[in-house]
């Protein structure tokens, strides 16, 4: 097993002789790898090695094997939305009158079209989504909302809440478990 620092070799949880397997839970490395990329998802690999006490050779491999168990499912960039043009952002409620199955797969495919849409969440509750929107200005959300939004015939209701700052919480994972 290889060498671990110091503040690693306590939060091993797992042993981890086949990192491909789905079933194999994460171990310290795995969490120091995603803790890292957390931080910074433009490290080279050296500098993720690095992060984890691994050689590089062994961090090309965890990386592969995380990405091929859908743990790390994309790289993106975090776009400022204002500097694109589109300085409001907004999140709003959305409420199917029916949950049939074709009907909610073909609103997912209407809103995964639906320009200026961040982030949806199908949700449980009173509302069925939360749609996170970015948009020029007042104007425009309302064109979002009643040219995209509530022309589905399975909607019955929507609600708009401004966003006034978005922020990063500390994320999903930590170096320890």
């Amino acid at each position: 097993m290889e060498k671990l620092p110091l503040n690693l070799q306590a939060g091993v949880v797992a042993d981890v002789s086949d990192p491909q397997n789905p079933r194999n839970p994460l171990d310290a490395v795995d969490r120091a790898l995603l803790a890292a990329l957390d931080q910074n998802a433009r490290l080279t690999n050296a500098a993720l090695a690095q992060a984890a006490g691994i050689a590089e050779s062994t961090c090309t491999q965890r990386m592969r094997a995380l990405r091929e168990r859908g743990i790390i499912r994309a790289f993106r960039a975090d776009i400022d939305p204002a500097a694109v043009g589109r300085p409001m952002q907004a999140v709003i409620k959305v409420r199917l009158g029916s949950h049939d199955r074709d009907g909610v797969l073909a609103f997912h495919a209407r809103l995964r079209r639906i320009p200026g849409v961040i982030r949806i969440f199908h949700v449980a509750g009173a509302d069925d989504y939360l749609l996170h929107v970015a948009v020029a200005d007042a104007s425009a959300l309302r064109d979002l909302v009643l040219e995209h939004i509530t022309q589905h015939p399975g909607v019955v209701h929507t609600e708009t809440q401004l966003v006034f700052d978005v922020m990063d919480g500390p994320g999903v994972v930590t170096a320890r478990a």
